[in-house]
């Protein structure tokens, strides 16, 4: 049975991957972050994740490793 979170099946490709603004604020030391930066970095990583997908099927596997970014 999938997990649930906020009601939503886990997995599904939805929502923001990038959920605290908080955190990524406090990575960021000496710049301000622009409300559209948040979206823009939710789709640079789907796209890192979609390339290690690619990657890992590739190379016959079906678990992501850090090699694969």
């Amino acid at each position: 049975m999938a997990a649930k979170k906020n009601g939503k099946k886990a997995g599904k490709a939805t929502g923001e991957l990038i959920i605290s603004k908080s955190r990524t604020k406090a990575a960021v030391k000496k710049s301000n972050v622009s409300s559209d930066f948040y979206g823009a970095l939710d789709e640079c990583v789907r796209g890192m994740i979609s390339k290690a997908e690619c990657r890992a099927e590739a190379n016959g596997r079906k678990t992501l490793r850090p090699q694969d970014l």
